[in-house]
């Protein structure tokens, strides 16, 4: 009978990106939006990403029995980048990229700073002040539980398609996040509580191992938003959060 999870399941953020940079230099400046040349799915890495990304992939690749069968990866150019860039290590790991495993969606927020927020939309700011970060939806953009409902899909796909294997997902801080909640049976004050502790840092591994012995068998979680590989690697080490993250918190 084909396991109900993956044997092991690595979830990362993608690494650094020039998103990340025009944030840092927008909140620096007092700026109302970040200052960026493409559409946020079109956001690359930035040139520390592109080293994070080799450096994971180098480790990835010395660690024996240990390696993904297939990567999981958001469309966002910044996440299949370090994704591609990390299968290239990996001989006969398969690089898929999934839809729900996008970036959360902001809607008219999209490219404002926290600044930006209060000044253009006052009221998206007191309304998000009352519902709190979970279960606001500006308008035009998703809550942080309707990230959660389209990764429940996603999830059962990898259930029907990739049980038993090492599976590796590739995504955003939010994504890993809405992850931990859904495979650890969260609650809301739970996981505000783990991203209020501090961000996911930029190529950080989350991994999880099934223990086919609880129950009908569970994702034991062994390590959260570890930057071990990266430190091994002597790569720099960066925990911006993604463009909108001013605007979200």
């Amino acid at each position: 009978m084909t396991p109900r999870w993956p044997a092991r399941l690595w979830i990362l953020r993608h690494g650094q990106s020039a998103g990340n940079v025009a944030r840092d230099a927008a909140d620096m400046a007092g700026l109302e939006r970040i200052v960026l040349e493409h559409r946020d799915v079109d956001v690359p890495l930035s040139d520390l990403g592109h080293s994070q990304a080799h450096a994971l992939g180098d480790w990835f690749a010395t660690q024996s029995g240990d390696r993904p069968d297939v990567i999981l990866t958001s469309p966002y150019l910044r996440a299949r980048q370090t994704a591609e860039t990390i299968g290239s290590y990996l001989d006969g790991a398969i690089v898929c990229t999934d839809e729900r495993l996008r970036e959360k969606e902001f809607g008219i927020l999209d490219g404002l700073t926290t600044i930006g927020v209060r000044s253009h939309h006052p009221e998206q700011a007191a309304f998000r002040a009352t519902l709190g970060k979970f279960y606001h939806r500006p308008p035009g953009g998703e809550s942080w539980v309707d990230v959660i409902f389209r990764l429940r899909a996603m999830l059962d796909t990898i259930s029907l398609h990739h049980g038993g294997k090492n599976v590796m997902i590739v995504a955003h801080q939010v994504v890993v996040l809405c992850l931990r909640y859904i495979i650890e049976h969260m609650d809301e004050d739970e996981i505000l509580t783990i991203d209020k502790a501090g961000d996911v840092a930029n190529c950080s591994v989350t991994e999880y191992h099934f223990q086919p012995n609880e129950g009908d068998g569970r994702l034991e979680l062994l390590r959260y938003n570890s930057v071990h590989a990266l430190a091994q690697e002597g790569s720099d080490i960066t925990a911006e959060p993604d463009p909108m993250i001013a605007a979200r918190g």
